[in-house]
């Protein structure tokens, strides 16, 4: 991967019966005072960094990430990577870090983290938002972007979360939304709530491409990428294939070697109609007229990084290895890829718990369900519980390059062996 990448999380924060409802966005403040004050995971900001970031809101980790309060949600921010395996361990440190916040301060068997997008009691939605760097001179134009919005509307095949039912947000507009079709199931998280293909905002207006550009380089030479429409995945498997795959397009992009004939009608719609087909045919239509599978475009762009990218690093051909048995599996065989990608290993878990529990998708269970697959909890979270021998399935290991889990083990016990600066803090403060 031949850039600087990292991810933004929110995280939603679900209570028990016995918890009070006020205090979701309490038990976010206690966890980040507890991180900064107690744990001396980092340094919190003593200065405005923003009008809604106000001293004391967060601070930089000593990992190099940043951690903090966005409208009532914690949000960690992964240090900057060079390397696929880097990045996934230091995203999964988000995790390990509000999870261990929570056993400290007792609250764990009442309090949980979620990583998703989505709250099916209000509607709102939450973001995991993709930073890559590029460089200045790149092309911009037109139809480079519209190549671009095609690669990100279709990567949901193997990068969606997942889930049950849908929303019908408003547009910038606010003009009323039309009448729908119920929907069960769908791919992707985001694809809702995504409505613009580019633009500046992050509310109200969320584009697939947020076009605020703030890159941490000198920016006559550098400009920042930031997406907006990806899923929080809890596959790392998922995570790496969402950032590599991309990094891949955007090389390809600089070097001047996307294809001019990609550029879709309507990304937006595109986003929306794949996510939503119940047929996986994931039909889209282009500008000039024809019509196109979702995995059809991802075999385009996978067959020019393999032609022009394949061989430049053992993790550039472990990645290119990976896309394409996804596609192929996408094709032939989901079942393989249970674990791997996550609304296929969301989708798997519910239809058995359906069958088991002879239950139909209107049943409002099966939205609990879809959070605690989501549950950061490694204990109680559902994706960490599935059975892989009842998977009747020719098992695939989903690693990235290597035990992400077993590397930031690893780095947590060189972090823990480094000389720590003293100071106390009085219970009082947390």
């Amino acid at each position: 991967m031949d850039r600087i990448v990292g991810i933004e999380t929110e995280y939603g924060c679900l209570l028990s019966k016995e918890e009070p409802h006020v205090n979701s966005e309490l038990w976010p403040a206690k966890v980040k005072n507890y991180l900064f004050r107690k744990a001396e995971a980092g340094t919190i900001d003593l200065h405005y960094r923003d009008y809604e970031e106000p001293p004391g809101n967060g601070g930089f980790l000593l990992n190099g990430g940043r951690l903090y309060l966005d409208m009532g949600h914690i949000e960690y921010a992964s240090p900057e990577c060079l390397h696929l395996r880097d990045l996934v361990t230091y995203e999964l440190a988000g995790d390990d870090l509000l999870q261990s916040s929570l056993v400290a301060l007792g609250a764990e068997n009442h309090v949980s983290f979620i990583k998703n997008n989505v709250d099916h009691h209000t509607g709102a939605t939450f973001g995991c938002h993709e930073n890559y760097l590029m460089k200045r001179e790149a092309q911009f134009t037109p139809p480079i972007l519209g190549t671009l919005l095609t690669f990100l509307a279709t990567r949901q095949i193997f990068t969606g979360a997942g889930r049950v039912g849908q929303s019908n947000p408003l547009a910038f507009d606010f003009e009323p939304p039309q009448p729908e079709a119920h929907v069960n199931f769908q791919l992707s998280q985001r694809a809702d709530h995504i409505v613009n293909d580019i633009y500046q905002w992050v509310q109200f207006n969320r584009a697939i491409i947020n076009a605020r550009d703030e890159p941490l380089a000198d920016y006559r030479k550098y400009r920042r990428l930031h997406l907006l429409i990806g899923d929080s995945n809890m596959s790392p498997f998922a995570t790496a294939l969402k950032i590599g795959t991309t990094a891949c397009v955007l090389s390809l992009l600089e070097d001047g070697r996307l294809p001019r004939d990609l550029v879709l009608t309507d990304a937006v719609q595109s986003t929306r109609d794949i996510s939503r087909d119940t047929t996986q045919q994931w039909i889209v239509g282009l500008e000039n007229g024809r019509s196109i599978g979702a995995l059809d475009v991802q075999w385009e762009f996978h067959q020019l990084a393999q032609k022009y990218l394949g061989g430049s690093s053992a993790e550039t051909n472990w990645l290119l290895e990976s896309w394409g048995f996804v596609l192929e599996a996408l094709d032939q065989n989901h079942q393989s890829l249970i674990g791997g990608v996550d609304w296929i290993t969301k989708k798997w878990l519910l239809e058995t718990f359906m069958k088991a529990e002879k239950l139909t998708w209107s049943d409002p269970w099966l939205q609990s369900i879809d959070l605690e697959y989501h549950n950061i909890d490694p204990v109680r979270g559902l994706f960490f519980g599935i059975n892989w021998d009842s998977i009747a399935c020719d098992s695939r290991d989903f690693l990235v390059m290597g035990d992400p889990f077993q590397t930031y083990d690893e780095e947590v016990d060189r972090f823990l062996a480094r000389p720590r600066p003293s100071g106390s803090v009085n219970e009082e403060q947390l």
